[in-house]
Formats: C-alpha cells, structure tokens, sequence
C-alpha cells in the first residue's frame, strides 16, 4: 500500500469557527469548502484538516453522523514552543493548559478552538524515545 495524502475529519457544530481559528492562529489554508464542509492544508503539516457540520445527511458511517470532535487532541510538533507560546497569548488566545514539561522531555501547552477541539503544540526537550 502507497499513501499519497492524509487528513483528518472532524465533526464540530461550527464549521466556520474552528477553520477560522485554525487558519488565523497556525497558518493553515482553504483548500476546498462546500455547505458544512471545509477542507484546510498546510505544506509543512503532512495532511489536511477537514470539518464537518455536525449532523451531515451524507456523512459515513451513518451511526457516527451526530457525534462531535471530543476526547482527541490535534498535536503539532514545533521546533520552538516557547516562541510559540507568547505568539498565541499575544494574539489573544486562551490558552487551555499552560506550558509544561514532562519527564521524559516533552514540553507542551494546549489551547481549545471555538467548538472545542483541542490543539496541543509540543517539543521534544529531548530525544523520543
């Protein structure tokens, strides 16, 4: 199997809220968009962001067609959180969780988007393992 592209599909009340939240605070791009659907890019994220309107009479499988975006965090990996961190609290975001680091050298702080989804930026303080 090749995989050519990737995304990530995910159902919120607000479309436009959470494409414009995306767009304006990391940068990504309309690449498509249609009643209840938005698809976004970025050339440095690896795949698109995609919303859907909760609720969409064509979404697939029909049993998940009324669940929302919950209990999943959208992580980008940056090379300089801290940075990162005053940008978006200068640009008024509310930030979710302030920034930490864990012991095994993961240093993140999180935000919520306006149909709360969660957005997680990180950097490795040291090697992965």
């Amino acid at each position: 199997m090749k995989i050519t592209a990737s995304a990530i599909s995910l159902n919120v009340d607000d479309v436009t809220a959470s494409a414009t939240f995306v767009k304006q605070h990391f940068g990504f791009s309309e690449e498509m968009s249609a009643d209840g659907f938005v698809s976004l890019s970025k050339q440095d994220a690896g795949f698109n962001l995609i919303f859907l309107k909760t609720g969409l009479e064509t979404f697939k499988p029909a049993f998940m067609r009324g669940h929302r975006a919950d209990g999943l965090l959208i992580v980008f990996v940056v090379d300089d959180i801290d940075t990162e961190y005053a940008r978006l609290k200068t640009e008024g975001v509310t930030i979710t969780t302030p920034i930490e680091t864990e012991p095994w050298g993961e240093r993140f702080f999180q935000v919520t988007d306006p149909n709360g989804v969660v957005i997680q930026l990180v950097q490795w303080m040291t090697q992965a393992a």
